[in-house]
């Protein structure tokens, strides 16, 4: 057997893409999870749904941020891969 077929390809991260990444999801999650929040107090006050109300539309639109950011992330990754 060949030696250099049994050997895995070598992949070296890339620092930028990652750093850029992770920069740009910080500042996105703070925006989304700050809107999903507010959010879910404003429509539950807007529909008088009370405390329960307002803590079910915060938790409703916080799982859609963080299938929001999942989103933001697969697809920054696709676009900035973090090997090469």
């Amino acid at each position: 057997m060949d030696a250099s077929a049994s050997k895995p390809r070598e992949s070296r991260i890339v620092w930028e893409n990652v750093l850029t990444v992770v920069c740009a999801a910080i500042l996105i999650a703070a925006e989304v999870f700050g809107a999903a929040f507010a959010a879910g107090w404003a429509f539950a006050t807007l529909l008088n749904l009370g405390e329960y109300g307002v803590l079910g539309l915060q938790g409703g639109f916080f799982l859609l941020g963080i299938y929001a950011m999942f989103r933001f992330i697969q697809n920054a990754r696709r676009i900035e891969p973090f090997t090469r």
